[in-house]
């Protein structure tokens, strides 16, 4: 009897052990990814410290968990701060690594990139995009959707197929907002369009938010709550819809453009199981379940059937008061950060490579700024002139890939394809870190 019990203690240590170890080789994945610019890399494997009865003191210890937000709002679309408050309030709240996912742009990605390197936060290029699922994808029918997408350091291949898009979407925003204040304006809840415009600011496309605030500030309800509950909810007396896509279409576009999709709240559908199950089909990556709150309830199981990375985040937009969730406040598991990276990464270089091929291909022609968009150095003392094809290569390659990724046979094909080409007319000043 005491030998079985002595065997069960060793299988559990060897269980507990081999457990520890895969916990040790996600982190450092994780940490190798997130403070490549800033710590040393860890010790060689998580198998190697187990071997030797130990492991690294922060994969032993996560007292200091690496804190990711993937779903966040600035004054862009709907949100109440500028990105650059945006990323100073993430680093207050210990966020390492923060998605700015504004509903149907990305205009708020260079200002948050650029406030980032003051905090040491790594900005993923992220956008909230407004769709409709409908099963027969007919138009005027089916519910509101919304599909999170995650971009690597150089942004969407194709660049230009989804910025026609967003800016479709946005377009029928100015249309919906119109509608919306027509149809307050017969409930006797009266708002002016240039009251509206003031609110949302020069070139920011007006939602439901912005019409809830200028009900508030007109004095017809007490709070953006009340706004939503009595008039803009979905279906309510004052809603409208906009252009939007087929959600069908837009998590295609996503997959198309080197981007990871994720379902959106879906705890805030009519139907989420046949919306999740078609979606999957076209090639949805993951799901939000993680809430501040907790697991919400069903949808963990939901992720599991249907294969898909389980996420979450805050969707903070900075209104204030309790009922909001905020930055940084989302739990994120160890292996969910680690699942997201396994996951994105390869499409993130992916998209990378057919950038550079293109640039490549036809460099005099390739506009600079629209490679380099979201490519903002690390700040430096020194600066150093960026004209040649190889070095806008190394430039947006940078931080965000290791060694073995840059030096991959593909890249290096492209910086032989460049090795004679001259920025000539397009020469651009860039700090010394950054290479």
């Amino acid at each position: 009897m005491g030998n079985k019990k002595r065997k069960e203690k060793n299988h559990h240590k060897k269980q507990k052990r081999k457990a520890t170890g895969e916990q040790g080789l996600a982190l450092s994945y994780v940490q190798d990814w997130v403070f490549r610019d800033s710590h040393p890399p860890p010790p060689s494997t998580a198998a190697d410290a187990v071997n030797h009865d130990f492991l690294p003191q922060v994969a032993r210890k996560l007292a200091d968990p690496v804190v990711f937000e993937l779903h966040s709002h600035s004054n862009r679309s709907d949100g109440f701060l500028a990105p650059a408050a945006v990323v100073e309030r993430a680093h207050r709240n210990g966020v390492h690594v923060l998605a700015l996912t504004d509903h149907d742009t990305m205009a708020g990605i260079p200002e948050a990139i650029e406030a980032a390197q003051k905090y040491g936060i790594r900005i993923i290029p992220g956008v909230e995009i407004s769709a409709v699922y409908s099963p027969r994808l007919e138009p005027g029918t089916g519910e509101p959707v919304h599909i999170l997408a995650y971009y690597g350091s150089s942004g969407p291949s194709r660049y230009e197929d989804l910025d026609n898009l967003l800016s479709n979407i946005r377009d029928g925003r100015y249309l919906r907002a119109k509608n919306m204040l027509l149809k307050l304006n017969k409930l006797k809840v009266p708002i002016k369009w240039e009251h509206l415009t003031k609110i949302t600011g020069d070139g920011v496309a007006p939602g439901r938010v912005h019409v809830a605030r200028a009900m508030v500030e007109a004095g017809h309800v007490e709070n953006l709550r009340e706004a939503f509950n009595r008039y803009l909810h979905d279906g309510g007396p004052a809603y409208a819809v906009g252009t939007e896509p087929f959600a069908q279409d837009v998590v295609q576009l996503i997959h198309d453009t080197g981007g990871i999709a994720a379902l959106a709240h879906p705890w805030a559908l009519k139907n989420p199981v046949a919306v999740i199950r078609s979606l999957k089909a076209i090639g949805l990556h993951a799901m939000e379940v993680y809430r501040s709150d907790g697991k919400a309830t069903g949808f963990g199981e939901l992720a599991d059937t249907y294969e898909l990375l389980k996420l979450g985040g805050s969707d903070y937009h900075g209104r204030g008061g309790h009922d909001e969730s905020d930055l940084g406040s989302v739990n994120l598991p160890l292996a969910t950060l680690y699942g997201f990276l396994k996951m994105a990464r390869p499409v993130w270089c992916n998209a990378a490579k057919d950038i550079l091929l293109n640039f490549a291909e036809d460099p005099y022609n390739t506009s600079l700024e629209k490679i380099m968009r979201f490519v903002i150095p690390r700040k430096s003392k020194g600066c150093t002139t960026v004209n040649s094809g190889k070095d806008i290569v190394d430039l947006c390659l940078s931080s965000w890939f290791s060694n073995d990724e840059k030096e991959d046979n593909e890249f290096e094909a492209i910086r032989f394809m460049l090795a004679d080409t001259e920025i000539s007319k397009k020469v651009m000043q860039v700090p010394l870190s950054s290479r």
